[in-house]
């Protein structure tokens, strides 16, 4: 190749190689001579060499394809989790791809949530208020109840807004419609069962509070016999991770035979139902439209609005955080319950156990 550039000379290269120069001259002729040739079997070798890799390369992205598909399918996270995982700024993939990979529409990622109007928030609030006092009522009795107070609304708005709201009209009905055929959903364990004890029965709910400019969603666990609050947590999206870091604060405490909640996505949610069979407890839900099933912890939700959240019409989202910290830590300890001749939740719940282990 050096003999080819001709920068040097014969006798130059026979020193720098320690070649004979005619063996130099040799190698140059041949190498002239037969250049086609050398160059076409150097081509076809590597055209061979890529057909045999084009059917692995296929099947490689054939698999690629099917587990980016599944880790699509099977990730529980949130929309605002799935674009806090994009990168626009110095990201080796363009938005686009990125949007693909996690999941996310592109236009979800730019979408800028509007806060709704002050109307809408006073028919949200007014919903919230008649939803609580009459539970049965449906979209037509609520739309009326509003009209009749001077709200201008008319049904297909309030539709919208329950669904918003997480609210559904409690009443046994028919079977309109068949679930969510991905969602597990687990038959009803307490029906023929004497909830007797503490941590015989654990069960969960989600409620909408109201704030001066906005909501958020409120979930909490409670046992089932002491109606103790084992915890809850507050989020401005119906999303299921704000359950599992409640029910992982509440197993904390300990764990309950049988762990009872609604038919909702949340809990429905592979996330949630994965974290409850962790801890070796069983899952139990209502029935559709069997509104008595977790009537429990319903009447906390009119404990709590009633006695805190309607009175103090909180501004903001960490007052209400705070507020609703101070009213649970009240109905637990404080608040005398009409059902355990005026004891406490908490009494209830800790001197039933400490008997227990004394016994034991």
């Amino acid at each position: 190749m050096e003999a080819l550039r001709e920068q040097h000379t014969v006798n130059e290269l026979a020193r720098k190689f320690s070649v004979h120069p005619s063996q130099i001259h040799d190698w140059k002729k041949q190498l002239l001579e037969r250049v086609p040739e050398v160059f076409q079997q150097s081509g076809s070798r590597v055209q061979d060499q890529e057909a045999e890799m084009v059917p692995e390369l296929y099947q490689q992205i054939g698999r690629l394809q099917v587990e980016l598909d599944w880790l699509k399918k099977n990730t529980n996270l949130s929309v605002a989790e799935r674009r806090a995982m994009i990168e626009p700024q110095d990201a080796p993939l363009s938005l686009s791809r990125q949007c693909e990979l996690v999941g996310l529409p592109r236009s979800s990622f730019y979408y800028q949530p509007v806060a709704p109007d002050a109307f809408t928030l006073k028919v949200m609030h007014a919903i919230d208020r008649i939803y609580t006092d009459r539970p049965f009522y449906g979209v037509r009795r609520i739309c009326k109840t509003l009209r009749d107070d001077g709200y201008l609304v008319n049904p297909k708005r309030v539709h919208r807004l329950m669904q918003l709201m997480g609210l559904q009209a409690i009443y046994p009905r028919k079977r309109l419609s068949l679930p969510d055929k991905t969602h597990r959903v687990f038959p009803y364990l307490l029906r023929e069962v004497t909830v007797d004890r503490p941590d015989l029965a654990w069960c969960a709910d989600i409620t909408y509070l109201r704030l001066r400019g906005g909501f958020v969603y409120l979930v909490a666990v409670m046992d089932w016999f002491s109606r103790y609050v084992l915890s809850w947590r507050i989020s401005n999206t119906l999303d299921a991770s704000f359950c599992v870091a409640a029910l992982k604060e509440a197993l904390a405490h300990g764990s309950p035979d049988i762990f009872n909640t609604d038919q909702g996505a949340q809990f429905t949610s592979a996330q949630f139902t994965r974290c409850v069979e962790a801890a070796d407890v069983r899952m139990s839900m209502d029935g559709r439209g069997r509104y008595l099933e977790n009537i429990f912890i319903e009447r906390l939700w009119r404990s709590l609005k009633y006695e805190d959240i309607y009175l103090k019409d909180y501004e903001s989202v960490a007052a209400l955080v705070d507020g609703v910290d101070t009213y649970f830590a009240f109905y637990n300890w404080e608040r005398p319950h009409q059902s355990f001749d005026y004891n406490m939740p908490a009494q209830i719940y800790h001197q039933f156990n400490q008997t227990q282990a004394v016994a034991g």
